[in-house]
C-alpha cells in the first residue's frame, strides 16, 4: 500500500550519483504534495494562537495575477519599485563575510570553503501583513562575476526544504558554469525556514527519525487493524506537533511562537522574500533558475510581481493547477515507469535480480515484502525496513547516473546484504555517517502542507490510496488498503495556496524545461506550465529529474545559458537528447 510517506512521491535531485561531468552531491528535493502521510508537491499555513501574531489570508488562496502596490521607488539601497510599508527591508545592505558558520551539513562545511564566496544574512518580516511585528532572515550566498556583470541570477534547487546556498557553494566548488558566472553573481538562498534561515523547520530528534524509518512511518506501516491504521494515523498527528514544539523552542525571546511561524512558510511568501532579496541585490529586475520545487517559487513570483521579472529558467515544473489527488497519482505512474525503464536496462545486466524485465516489480516485491515482518539487520546495527528498500530504490530512479549504483545495490540485496540499498536511502533522507539529519525533509513536510489543499475526507483517502498501489506496484507493500491519512491532513494551521492556473500580465518569455522521462515531475507538467506562462517549452529525452546545468547535457545548458545572458529564446519545438 502506497501511504502517508512513499519516497517516490516527493520532489527532489538526488546527491553526488545524479549529477554527471563536474558536479557532484546535489540534494533536489521536490515540490510534491502527497495523500496518508507523505511529503510530495506544495507548502504551508496557520491558526494565530491568541496574544500571537496576526496571520493574514488564514485559510485563503492567493489572488492569481496580483501584485502588490509600489510604494517608494527611491529606497535607499533598493533596486526597482519598493511595496509600501516594506522600505526598511528593501532598503537594507548586506554584510558579506564568511560562509562557513552558515554550514549546516557535512557537505556544506566543506562547500562552503570554497574560495571567493560570501554569505549574509537577509532580514524579512515573519508576516507582510505586519511588517512592523517579529522578524525572521535567511542566509544567502554569493559567488561574483568573474567578468563585465550583467547583474544576478537567483537559485532555488527545489525540494520544498532544499538549500539554495548549498547548491550555488557546490557550483562554486567544481565551477560548474563558469560561462553564466562570467556574467552574473551567482546567488543561492535558503528560503524562510531551511537550512541556516532562522528560525528553521526542525521537528524530530535524530533517534527519533531512525525508529521511524525502522517502524516504516511514514507511508508504509502496517494497517491490518483497525489499531494499526489508528497508530499510523497518531504518528501524523504526533509529528506534526513536534513540528510546532520544535520550532518554538528556537526562539529565546519568545517573539515567535511555532504555530504561528509555520504558517508564513508557505511559497507565497517565499515569493515576497525573493523579491526583497532581489532589490537588495540592486537587480531591477530578477533573473532566476528554479528546479523542481523551485519551479513553484518562480511561477508565484510571476504572478505577484510579473513587471520584475528579466528572465526566468523553471525546470522540473511543478503544475500550479492540479488538485492533490491527480499530482500524487501522475507523480507514482512518473515513478514506475522510471522504474520499469531502470528494469530493461539492468535485465541486460551481470548481476542483475531480474532477467526479464516484466517481471522486475514481482522479484522486486518477493525481495522487499518480507521486511515487513522481518526487517533485515545492518552492520551498523539498524534495520533495512521496507520503507527504507523502498526509498533507496526511489533514490536512484531519479536520474539513469544513479542506475548502476542501484543494480549493485539490488544484486546485494538478493544476496541477504542491505546496507547498499541502505545508503540510497540514507542518501535520500539526509543521514550523515555520523548518523546525523538534515532539516530538508522536515521542511518539505512543513511547506508542502502549506501550499496543498488536504484530503481529510476518508473515503477519498481510501480511493486514492488504492490508485496508487495500482499505478506504481514497485512499491505496494501488500497490507490492506486504508484510510491512512497525510501527514498534512493533521497540519494545525491551513494552507495558503490553493491550485489555480496562473495568469500574470505583462510577464517577460520565461523558460521552461522538461524532461519526456522524468519520474518526478512528470513531462506534461511542464507543458502546462509554459503554456500556463506563455512561455518557451524545452523538451529533454531522456529518464532523469531536471536537466539544466547540473546534469552533463550540453545542448541544454547552452539553450539555457544563451537564454539567461542573451534573452534568447529558443524557437518553438527544441529539444535536446
Amino acid at each position: 500500500m502506497i501511504a502517508a510517506m512513499s519516497p517516490a512521491r516527493r520532489r527532489r535531485r538526488s546527491t553526488g550519483r545524479a549529477v554527471l561531468a563536474v558536479v557532484a552531491a546535489l540534494a533536489m528535493l521536490s515540490a510534491c504534495a502527497s495523500i496518508a502521510g507523505t511529503p510530495e508537491r506544495r507548502p504551508y499555513s496557520a491558526t494565530t494562537p491568541p496574544g500571537q501574531i496576526t496571520v493574514p489570508n488564514s485559510g485563503t488562496a492567493t489572488t492569481p495575477g496580483t501584485s502588490p502596490s509600489p510604494g517608494s521607488p527611491g529606497t535607499p539601497g533598493a533596486a526597482g519599485p519598493v511595496p509600501a510599508g516594506l522600505e526598511k527591508y528593501y532598503g537594507q545592505r548586506l554584510d558579506w563575510g564568511n560562509c562557513e558558520p552558515y554550514a549546516t551539513t557535512d557537505d556544506d562545511r566543506q562547500a562552503y570553503q570554497t574560495r571567493g564566496i560570501s554569505c549574509a544574512r537577509l532580514n524579512l518580516p515573519l508576516d507582510y501583513a505586519h511588517p512592523d511585528g517579529p522578524t525572521i532572515s535567511i542566509g544567502v550566498l554569493r559567488v561574483p562575476a568573474t567578468g563585465d556583470k550583467k547583474g544576478s541570477v537567483l537559485f532555488n534547487p527545489g525540494g520544498p526544504g532544499a538549500s539554495g546556498m548549498s547548491i550555488v557553494a557546490t557550483i562554486a566548488e567544481y565551477n560548474a558554469d563558469p560561462t553564466l558566472n562570467a556574467s552574473f553573481d551567482l546567488v543561492g538562498f535558503d528560503p524562510r525556514g531551511v537550512g541556516s534561515s532562522e528560525p528553521h523547520i526542525a521537528c524530530q530528534s535524530d533517534e527519533q527519525r531512525d525508529k521511524d524509518r525502522a517502524e516504516n512511518w511514514p507511508g508504509f506501516m502496517p494497517t491490518s487493524t483497525p489499531e494499526e491504521v489508528r497508530a499510523a494515523n497518531d504518528a501524523s498527528k504526533a509529528f506534526a506537533q513536534a513540528c510546532v514544539d520544535t520550532i518554538g523552542k528556537q526562539d529565546s525571546a519568545g517573539k515567535i511562537d511555532g504555530k504561528a511561524f509555520l504558517a508564513q512558510v508557505g511559497t507565497t511568501n517565499v515569493a515576497k522574500d525573493v523579491d526583497v532579496l532581489r532589490a537588495v541585490l540592486g537587480d531591477a529586475k530578477l533573473t532566476y533558475v528554479g528546479w523542481s520545487y523551485g519551479t513553484s517559487i518562480g511561477t508565484q513570483y510571476a504572478e505577484q510581481f510579473p513587471a520584475n521579472v528579466r528572465a526566468m529558467i523553471l525546470d522540473g515544473a511543478v503544475n500550479p493547477n492540479l488538485d492533490p489527488a491527480t499530482d500524487s497519482i501522475d507523480q507514482a505512474q512518473a515513478f514506475q515507469k522510471a522504474f520499469d525503464d531502470f528494469a530493461a536496462w539492468c535485465a541486460q545486466k551481470a548481476g542483475c535480480p531480474w532477467s526479464d524485465a516484466g517481471q522486475a516489480t514481482a522479484t522486486f516485491q518477493q525481495l522487499a515484502r518480507p521486511l515487513m515482518d522481518s526487517p533485515l539487520p545492518l552492520s551498523d546495527g539498524r534495520v533495512l525496513s521496507f520503507l527504507d528498500a523502498v526509498t533507496g530504490v526511489s533514490d536512484a530512479l531519479y536520474s539513469d547516473a544513479a542506475w548502476p549504483d542501484l543494480l549493485t545495490a539490488l544484486h546485494d540485496f538478493a544476496g541477504g546484504d542491505g546496507n547498499a540499498l541502505m545508503g540510497l536511502a540514507d542518501d535520500y533522507n539526509g543521514r550523515d555517517s555520523g548518523g546525523h539529519y538534515s532539516t530538508l525533509l522536515e521542511a518539505f513536510t512543513a511547506i508542502r502542507c502549506m501550499d496543498n489543499d488536504r484530503i481529510t475526507d476518508q473515503d477519498a483517502v481510501l480511493a486514492l490510496n488504492r490508485k496508487l498501489n495500482e499505478v506504481s506496484p514497485f512499491q505496494d507493500n501488500g497490507q490492506p488498503v486504508a484510510a491512512v491519512f497525510d501527514t498534512c491532513a493533521f497540519w494545525p494551521v491551513p494552507p495558503t495556496l490553493k491550485p489555480h492556473v496562473p495568469d500574470p500580465k505583462g510577464l517577460a518569455p520565461v523558460l521552461v524545461i522538461s524532461t519526456t522521462g522524468d519520474p518526478a515531475t512528470p513531462y506534461q507538467d511542464g507543458v502546462e506550465l509554459a503554456g500556463y506562462l506563455h512561455g518557451a517549452l524545452l523538451t529533454v529525452h531522456g529518464t532523469r529529474h531536471t536537466g539544466f546545468m547540473l546534469s552533463g547535457l550540453s545542448c541544454v545548458d547552452k539553450i539555457g545559458n544563451d537564454y539567461l545572458i542573451n534573452l534568447t529564446v529558443p524557437d518553438q519545438g527544441a529539444s535536446c537528447s
